[in-house]
Formats: structure tokens, C-alpha cells, sequence
């Protein structure tokens, strides 16, 4: 392994900006403030340096110098991410690579059901020009506006339309990544079927940087449904929510696009906090669903589909009350309330944050254990459980008690942790479900993950970047 030195030359760093030109590279405080702290403020790095690359060879030549010389490097996109993966260091010796310039859509092939992309197109930009194109791009998240395609990829993301389409890496068909050593590995396949060797593609997909940068990659699109209904639903447990979430899979089948489980104490706080939001039912209910069926036929088709789901479940009597969206606009304001619950919890004070799995069939059993977990530790804090029901994924937030101290809780994050992940593995589930390991859960990772998965992860980190300059410190 290269020996990585303690600081960076100012040689070097001239080295590194004549790659890119001064205008691309970031030295001066102000300018690269906004790289170093992500969004929950968990974590503070340093640097003296931001490459802003506008082309892949201009990436490559970056990497090929990095590896030569031992300096490590961050690759960062729209620095959403909440586990710190995209964070440097405080020793100022790791150089940041932000890829917001690789921003063009190269191609969206229609015929194919395929759009090529780079790693720094944001989202929701990908997002419009696949439905100006009349189709479907489904990944979707609340950062949607600011993260960008690399980092999706990168921390296999997943969100609220999992359930039908699957996560970052389900939607992926072909990358090009720039290796550490500078090589650049092009693999922008647009098959579906390929069984020519070992998947490669998937080995950077989830990686979080720590194998190669991502500059571009082929993702899938859908044809847009013809018919989209949205309802809200009061229940009375989550028992009552698996319920319906199985009789919705019997009738709706592939037409069930979302399936959102949020409890009383989330649905509060949003009423409270967040601005401009109408509350969906009129009654107060211990937990809700946020359900969607699409039909690729036609608005009667997915109308008459959620109807018959609701009416069933009313009968059955695992549905208390319910309201169908009567516009899509309010459809769309359903999915708003939806999006801000995580906001909503931050007035509340300190917060221990959970995203975890569990196969979907144990969702009632981990909400009840983990409750009785969380009081063991803290008998006055409040859980705080939201989430993707429809795929087992729940972010299982815990708020600090009502009048209790903010950092005399979040003293309590490891004992916390260990509470509600011991559940989770008890369900053999995972304890990260789509926002990565980064730096938050890499002890913890390494730690209680089956020895020989770590060992093999250590191999493929090693025979990629053998001079261990690809994000060190992140997830292994």
C-alpha cells in the first residue's frame, strides 16, 4: 500500500488543480465550507481542496495522480447522504471530488426503456426529462431536489417506490466508473439479460466510493401509468396494516406502487411543524397507511382497483376510516405530508435515527419489541416509525423525552443502537436498509457482520484500490 502523507503539499495541490483549472478547484475557505458538514450536521471534515471535474478524463487523470502520489480521495454528488460516507476527515490530507459537473442526460432511449445519465444530474431533473419523454423514472426520495444520480447509485438508494420498482441497484443496467488507477471501466449496457462472468456493475453500486468513481450509468424507465390513485388510511395497529397491505397485493397485485406505514406520534408532529399541510382524515387514529395504485390501462382501472382494496378492508374490518384522493392534487398533497414527517421530528429535539429491515411479515412483531427495547434504555423517549411497510424498510426514529436534555440523550446513541439493531437481528433483518454504512454504522458493521463477509469485502476493497485511496474509513 502507497504511503498517504500526513498533509497535502501545496505543490501537490497545484498538481491536482491544473487538472481542472483554478475555476474548478476549490482552495478557499468560504467556497468549501459546504462539502465539509452534511445535512444532519453529524459530521465535520476538512480539507484543502475541491475538484470540481468536468469530464471523465478529466476524472481519470485526477485518479491516476491520486494513486501516484497516496492522497486519498472523497468522492461526493449532492452530499445528502446520512451515514457520512461522503464526509472527509479532519485531517485536511483527503482531497474531495465532487462530480456536480458531470450533469448531462446523454441519452434517453425511448424504444429501450433506457436513459444514459451522469453521476451529478440531480434527481429530480432525471425525473422531468424522463417524463417529458413520456416515461417513468421511479426512484423517489425526499432529497430529491438536490441529490444527485452518483450518489444514488453509489449508496444503492432506496425510497417510496421500492415496493414496485425496486432500489437504485434493481434500476440500474450499466455503469462507467473510473478506477482508482485511473482506468476507466465502461460498462453503459442497456441489457436486461447478461450472463457473460461476474456482475461487476454491482460491485460499485452500494460501494459508497470506496471502489471507483462512478461518472455515468444506464438506468431503467417505465412507460407512466394512465391511472394513479392515492389514499390515506386510519388504522388501528400494525397488525391491521400487514392486513391490508396483503389483501392489497391479492387484488392490486403489480398495480400496488406504495405502501407507507406512519405511526400517530410522526403524523402529530407533522400537523404541528410543517408548513402548509391539511390534515388527511378527520378522526385521530394510532397508525396510518399512505397506499397507491397505478394502472397502466386507465384512471377507471386504478379508481375501481383501490376501491375494491378499501371496501374490503372496511368489511374485514382492518381499515378504520379512509379518504381517496379526489384530484391529484391532492394525491400529491397526501405525498408531501408524507415527505415531510422527517422534517417535523426536529422541533421535537434530539434524535436517535434508526433505518433498518425486516422481512415483512415481522413488522408488528419489531415495532412492539423494539418499543419495549427503547424503554429499557430511555423509559420517557418517543418512537418516531415511519416508513416503506410495503418493503419491510422502517425508519425508526427515536426523539429525546419531552422535557428532557438534548446531549445528555444523544449520550445515550450506543446503548440506543445496540437496543433496537439486536431486535432487528433477532428478525434476521438488516441494519441498514437504503441509506448505506458510510461512517455511522461501520464499527457496528464490522463488528457483528459473519466473519467471512467482512473477509471478502476486504479482498475486493484491496484488488480495486490497493494503495487504499478510495474513500478510507468508510464502510470497512
Amino acid at each position: 500500500m502507497t504511503e498517504i502523507p500526513d498533509k497535502l503539499d501545496p505543490a501537490l495541490i497545484d498538481r491536482f488543480a491544473a487538472i481542472v483549472g483554478d475555476k474548478y478547484a476549490l482552495r478557499d475557505e468560504q467556497d468549501i465550507a459546504p462539502y465539509l458538514i452534511e445535512r444532519r450536521g453529524l459530521w465535520h471534515g476538512a480539507t484543502s481542496l475541491v475538484l470540481r471535474p468536468g469530464s471523465v478524463d478529466e476524472v481519470s487523470r485526477i485518479m491516476r495522480l491520486a494513486t501516484e502520489t497516496g492522497t486519498p480521495i472523497v468522492p461526493q454528488s449532492g452530499n445528502t447522504g446520512l451515514v457520512g460516507a461522503q464526509v472527509p476527515d479532519t485531517s485536511g490530507r483527503e482531497i474531495i471530488l465532487s462530480l456536480s459537473r458531470l450533469n448531462r442526460i446523454r441519452e434517453i432511449d425511448v424504444l429501450s426503456n433506457t436513459v444514459t445519465a451522469e453521476a451529478g444530474v440531480i434527481l429530480q431533473t432525471l425525473q422531468e426529462a424522463a417524463d417529458a419523454a413520456d416515461r417513468l423514472f421511479p426512484l423517489s426520495l425526499a432529497a430529491q431536489g438536490s441529490c444527485q444520480i452518483g450518489g444514488n447509485l453509489s449508496s444503492n438508494a432506496g425510497g417510496t417506490g421500492v415496493l414496485a420498482y425496486g432500489n437504485a441497484r434493481e434500476l440500474c443496467l450499466g455503469v462507467e466508473v473510473v478506477l482508482p488507477t485511473g482506468e476507466v471501466f465502461d460498462d453503459l449496457r442497456k441489457l436486461k439479460k447478461d450472463n457473460t462472468g461476474y456482475d461487476l456493475k454491482n460491485l460499485f453500486v452500494g460501494a459508497e466510493g470506496t471502489l471507483g468513481v462512478i461518472t455515468a450509468a444506464v438506468l431503467k424507465l417505465f412507460p407512466k401509468s394512465k391511472g394513479r390513485e392515492v389514499a390515506f388510511v386510519g388504522l388501528s395497529s400494525p397488525e391491521a396494516a400487514l392486513s391490508l397491505f396483503s389483501l392489497a397485493m391479492d387484488r392490486a397485485g403489480a398495480a400496488l406502487t406504495a405502501f407507507e406505514l406512519i405511526g400517530k406520534r410522526p403524523y402529530d408532529f407533522t400537523l404541528a411543524h410543517a408548513q402548509g399541510v391539511v390534515r388527511p382524515l378527520v378522526d385521530d387514529w394510532p397508525w396510518y397507511v399512505l397506499m397507491q395504485i397505478s394502472s397502466g390501462r386507465s384512471s377507471e382501472d386504478s379508481r375501481a382497483l383501490i376501491e375494491d382494496v378499501l371496501s374490503a378492508g372496511l368489511e374485514h374490518e382492518f381499515v378504520g376510516d379512509a379518504v381517496i384522493a379526489a384530484s391529484l392534487g391532492q394525491g400529491d398533497a397526501f405525498w408531501n405530508f408524507r415527505e415531510l414527517l422527517p422534517e417535523a421530528q426536529k422541533p421535537e429535539g434530539a434524535s436517535i435515527k434508526h433505518d433498518i429491515s425486516v422481512p415483512v411479515a415481522m413488522i408488528p412483531r419489531f415495532i412492539a419489541e423494539a418499543a419495549g427495547a427503547v424503554a429499557s434504555v430511555s423509559a420517557g423517549a418517543r418512537v418516531v416509525c415511519f416508513g416503506h411497510m410495503g418493503d419491510g424498510n422502517l425508519h425508526y426514529n427515536i426523539s429525546r423525552p419531552v422535557d428532557g436534555d438534548d446531549e445528555a440523550f444523544l449520550a445515550l446513541y450506543h446503548p440506543m443502537n445496540k437496543a433496537v439493531h439486536d431486535v432487528v437481528r433477532s428478525l434476521h433483518g438488516s441494519i441498514s436498509a437504503e441509506h448505506g454504512i458510510g461512517q455511522l454504522k461501520r464499527d457496528e458493521l464490522i463488528a457483528t457482520a459473519p466473519p467471512m463477509a467482512i473477509d471478502l469485502m476486504r479482498r475486493v476493497k484491496a484488488a480495486f484500490d490497493p494503495a487504499g485511496i478510495m474513500n478510507p474509513g468508510k464502510v470497512i
